[in-house]
């Protein structure tokens, strides 16, 4: 079995993909080892729509936004075995009684890192590759997926095959350039 750091350090964003299929019983797993993620008040606010229907694939990449020409995770998610729409249920996140109760609105997206981190560390694990994609209209992949009142489209992770073995990571910043000790600037490390 992988172990945590190494899982961690080796995962990177996989944009090609082989034909092979991923399984439903390899999501269930997924999805399985995900429901474990801790959310704020354990509001699990999380919801997955598993895309498989080819045209579907289309249709909601379509909604990938361009950036200055082609969204680099258009071809990818054609191409994907599968699209995870990653949703969240608005207003119980961060909320008491209906209201905002933190400092930040939309806490769901903090929950929901939480679980996309989980859910592309257990597919890195299990010989898989994901991408998340977070540029595209929400409102309209919403619509595409029936999502209703009271729920967002926030993201979605292509999933599949590595057609390629991943290459090193981009360079990170060093311990000693973001812990602080006490306040921020007094160096720690």
């Amino acid at each position: 079995m992988m172990e945590l750091q190494e899982a961690v350090l080796k995962r990177r964003s996989v944009r090609r993909f082989t034909e092979d299929i991923v399984t439903d019983q390899e999501l269930q797993q997924i999805f399985e080892t995900v429901r474990w993620s801790p959310s704020w008040g354990n509001t699990q606010v999380w919801e997955f729509v598993v895309v498989r229907d080819r045209a579907l694939i289309q249709k909601v990449t379509e909604t990938y936004q361009m950036d200055k020409g082609t969204n680099p995770a258009t071809k990818c998610s054609l191409a994907a075995s599968a699209l995870i729409v990653v949703c969240a249920k608005t207003g119980v996140s961060g909320c008491k009684g209906g209201k905002e109760s933190t400092k930040y609105s939309n806490w769901f997206m903090f929950d929901l890192g939480l679980a996309t981190q989980t859910l592309c560390l257990k597919a890195h694990e299990m010989g898989l590759g994901t991408v998340v994609v977070g540029l595209l209209d929400h409102d309209v992949c919403r619509k595409l997926i029936a999502l209703p009142d009271g729920y967002e489209t926030v993201a979605v992770i292509p999933i599949g095959r590595p057609a390629v073995e991943p290459k090193g990571g981009p360079p990170r910043k060093t311990v000693a350039d973001m812990v602080h000790l006490d306040m921020f600037g007094k160096k720690i490390f």
